[in-house]
C-alpha cells in the first residue's frame, strides 16, 4: 500500500501553488479592474483598489468606437487562423518522414532543425525583412504570416507524437494498399490529435500576441493587429490607462476563449493509445 503524504506537506504544497497562481493572476485582475473604472475614480490610489467603486463599460465602448478595433480584430484573427493551419500542415508533413520513414541522414536533419530553436529571432530579423520586401510582401497579411508558417518546435512536437503511434496501425494501412500520404492523413493525423491541438494552442497564442514582427513589416494602420492597435492607444489618448487597459482586455479575451474551447480536445484518442490484442 502506497504511503500518503502528511497533511502538513499537502497543505504546504497547495499553499505554495495557490500563491504562485495568485501572483500570476494578479496583473490580470488589476488590468480588468482598471478597464472597468470610471473617470471619477483614481487608479493610482494606495493601497490599490481592485474592486471599482463605479464600474462601467464605457471605456470599452469608447475604445471600440474611436479606434478601428474591428479591423484590428479581423486582421489578428485572419493572421492567427491561417498561421495555425499552415503550421499544422507543414509541421506534420515534415515530422512524419522524420518519425516513421528510414532514410540516410534522418537524425542529422532532425538535429539541424531542432538546433534552430537556439537562434534568437533578432538575429534573422534583418535578412528576413529584406527577403520579405524583395518578395513584395511588406504591408500584407502574407508578410506577417510568412516567417511563422512552420517552426522547429512544431516539427519536434509532431515527430515525438508520430513516434508514439503503434506500428501495427501503419502496417495494417500498408496491407490495405494505403500510400504514404494516405497513411499520414488517415492513420497518423487522427492518432495524434492531442498533439495537433497542443500545437494549435501554442501557435495561436504566439501569433495573436506577436508584436515585434508585425511592427517591422507593417506601417499601414489598416493592416495592424491588436497588439499594434493597443500600442497605438498610448498616443491616441495621452496615456489614459483606463482606455489602454480596456484595449488590452479586448486583445487577450480571444486567447482565453480559444484555450478554454480547445483544451477539451487534449485527450488521448483510441488509435493513439494502442491496439487491441
Amino acid at each position: 500500500m502506497l504511503s500518503r503524504k502528511p497533511w502538513w506537506k499537502l497543505t504546504l504544497i497547495y499553499a505554495l501553488l495557490s500563491a504562485i497562481a495568485l501572483a500570476m493572476l494578479l496583473p490580470l485582475f488589476w488590468l480588468v479592474s482598471t478597464a472597468l473604472k470610471s473617470p471619477e475614480e483614481n487608479i493610482f490610489t494606495f493601497p490599490p483598489q481592485f474592486i471599482p467603486q463605479f464600474p462601467t463599460l464605457g471605456n470599452f465602448v469608447k475604445v471600440w468606437q474611436t479606434n478601428p478595433f474591428g479591423q484590428y480584430f479581423f486582421n489578428s484573427t485572419l493572421i492567427a487562423v491561417v498561421t495555425v493551419l499552415l503550421n499544422l500542415l507543414f509541421c506534420s508533413l515534415a515530422a512524419y518522414p522524420l518519425a516513421r520513414l528510414a532514410f540516410r541522414g534522418r537524425e542529422l536533419i532532425f538535429s539541424l532543425i531542432v538546433s534552430t530553436i537556439l537562434i534568437p529571432f533578432q538575429i534573422v530579423m534583418i535578412p528576413l525583412y529584406i527577403l520579405t520586401v524583395q518578395l513584395g510582401l511588406k504591408n500584407t497579411y502574407l508578410g506577417v504570416i510568412f516567417p511563422s508558417i512552420a517552426s522547429a518546435f512544431g516539427i519536434f512536437l509532431m515527430r515525438q507524437a508520430f513516434q508514439s503511434v503503434p506500428k501495427e496501425l501503419e502496417e495494417a494501412a500498408r496491407i490495405d494498399g494505403c500510400s504514404e500520404l494516405g497513411i499520414w492523413w488517415n492513420v497518423m493525423i487522427p492518432a495524434v490529435r492531442p498533439a495537433l491541438v497542443t500545437l494549435a494552442i501554442f501557435v495561436f497564442i504566439g501569433s495573436w500576441s506577436d508584436f515585434l514582427w508585425p511592427l517591422i513589416v507593417l506601417d499601414r494602420p489598416e493592416y495592424y493587429t491588436l497588439p499594434l492597435g493597443v500600442a497605438r492607444l498610448a498616443g491616441s489618448f495621452s496615456l489614459d490607462w483606463r482606455l489602454i487597459a480596456a484595449g488590452s482586455v479586448i486583445s487577450i479575451v480571444p486567447i482565453i476563449v480559444f484555450f478554454v474551447v480547445m483544451q477539451r480536445y487534449i485527450v488521448p484518442t483510441e488509435s493513439g493509445s494502442g491496439v487491441k490484442g
